[in-house]
């Protein structure tokens, strides 16, 4: 895993678990539904860094006979299990909990403390989201932010990044929902205020799955990264031209390379079989992460050409 993600991932544990116990106290206190919300909210997130750990741990495991491309995927998958269950399980629970409260509504209690507790997290969580948009800034260049979580191919920063955004807004809207309910004397806010939460999850859930899912299938690699594979096999003097190209992230540090290539017909076999290597190289070269290159030597064939009988 890339060094900034876990960066990323630890401090989102450390300020997720810590505000998750606060808001917990905070409920006992007040009886808040929002604020229940909110703690089963950091308590989803906590368990969201673990899985995302996993992921890294299990996707550096030696490839096998069975898995001969290796394990890279894993970090995609359990990114997958944190958009689908996690966050899917704190958007139907903040649901529940806030329809109930609305149903039966009953007096807040302490909601000062609520407040400070909000507060607190709010702080905790714009640490947490300052330094995952620190660390995400290294990778993404000069894509946009909805950009780069859209076409990111490493998935725990758009987790984090998501997931720390959608803390802050609903630590907003639980934060407001209690404002309402104490000036106004009307519980009810609160439990609106823990609905707006449950849409928030859900939405961030949705978006999360489809672009982990689209991962999990197999995404090509970006355009300015093939134009870099396709530029160092051209560079080479045996090469007279790219034929086609494809390529698939088998996990985001991870790229399968496949080419038909059409080399200078003066080559033998020896010639040809060193220039296939030197080609590799120079992809190498050009993009590390292409780690399984395969390149098949064929002639061009042009397709405006007429065909002729035997």
């Amino acid at each position: 895993m890339h060094e900034g993600s876990k960066k990323a991932i630890i401090a989102a544990f450390a300020a997720n678990l810590a505000i998750a116990v606060a808001k917990l106290v905070g409920f006992f206190l007040t009886g808040a539904a929002s604020m229940l919300a909110e703690a089963v909210h950091s308590g989803a997130d906590t368990t969201n860094q673990g899985l995302l750990f996993l992921g890294g741990a299990r996707a550096r495991k030696t490839a096998t006979t069975e898995h001969p491309f290796g394990y890279g995927r894993e970090r995609y998958f359990w990114a997958f299990v944190v958009a689908l269950v996690i966050f899917m399980l704190g958007s139907l629970f903040a649901l529940f909990e806030g329809i109930e409260k609305l149903r039966e509504p009953h007096e807040l209690e302490s909601a000062g403390v609520a407040v400070a507790i909000l507060l607190v997290a709010m702080a905790c969580e714009g640490f947490s989201l300052r330094t995952a948009i620190k660390e995400s800034t290294h990778t993404k260049g000069e894509e946009g932010w909805w950009s780069f979580i859209r076409h990111s191919k490493t998935p725990e920063l758009p987790v984090v990044l998501l997931e720390d955004f959608g803390a802050l807004i609903g630590l907003v809207l639980a934060l407001l929902g209690l404002a309402l309910a104490e000036i106004t004397g009307n519980p009810r806010f609160d439990a609106i205020g823990s609905i707006a939460i449950g849409i928030l999850l859900g939405v961030i859930a949705i978006t999360l799955v489809v672009e982990m899912k689209s991962l999990l299938i197999g995404e090509a690699a970006s355009p300015a990264t093939v134009a870099k594979i396709r530029q160092a096999m051209e560079s080479s003097d045996k090469v007279d031209r790219v034929i086609h190209l494809r390529t698939q992230h088998l996990g985001p540090e991870e790229l399968l390379v496949g080419a038909k290539l059409a080399f200078a017909t003066t080559l033998d076999l020896r010639g040809l079989a060193a220039a296939i290597d030197e080609t590799e190289v120079l992809v190498r070269a050009a993009v590390p992460e292409a780690r399984m290159i395969y390149i098949e030597p064929d002639i061009h064939r042009d397709a405006a050409a007429p065909v002729t009988s035997p």
